[in-house]
């Protein structure tokens, strides 16, 4: 599946920089493609949809770290078979604010009642195909390197 089959749109972050009562951030990934083909790829061998625990979210920059306008791509895989379920283009300042408002909200009471420290919903035409609270969100550099600070990694996971 293309890239540009999918759009991601980010919310409940903005209350970080402002102050404001934690909220747990989303993520929706819409997307506009084969239908039939994410769907299969969203399903294990049995035909039912992954659980939250059969699949692993991550970002690998495509540029350095460092540069101000540095991009990436934003990938969730099956974690049982290692096959790509999607992947998109985006913007690394609009992970960055993303990985800081999921680790804040982990860390306030508000996250005590969640399941995750963030939310994603993947939706066809506007309707939920998949809704899974996460706690870990892998960062990497352009070569591969796993970007510890930058990444989600709840307390006590050894990678």
């Amino acid at each position: 599946m293309r890239r540009d089959y999918f759009e991601l749109d980010v919310s409940n972050v903005d209350w970080v920089a402002n102050g404001g009562k934690p909220k747990q951030p989303t993520v929706v990934i819409e997307f506009t493609g084969d239908t039939d083909a994410l769907r299969d790829r969203l399903t294990d061998t049995t035909g039912a949809v992954l659980e939250a625990t059969e699949t692993d979210a991550a970002f690998r920059l495509t540029d350095a770290a460092d540069d101000t306008d540095a991009a990436g791509v934003v990938s969730v895989t099956n974690r049982v078979t290692g096959d790509f379920i999607l992947e998109l283009n985006v913007a690394a300042d609009d992970v960055t604010q993303f990985v800081r408002a999921a680790r804040r909200y982990g860390e306030s009471d508000a996250a005590r009642d969640a399941d995750g420290r963030y939310r994603v919903e993947i939706r066809v035409d506007g309707t939920e195909l998949v809704v899974h609270e996460k706690a870990t969100f892998l960062v990497y550099s352009s070569d591969g390197d796993l970007l510890r600070g930058r990444s989600l990694i709840p307390s006590g996971v050894e990678l």
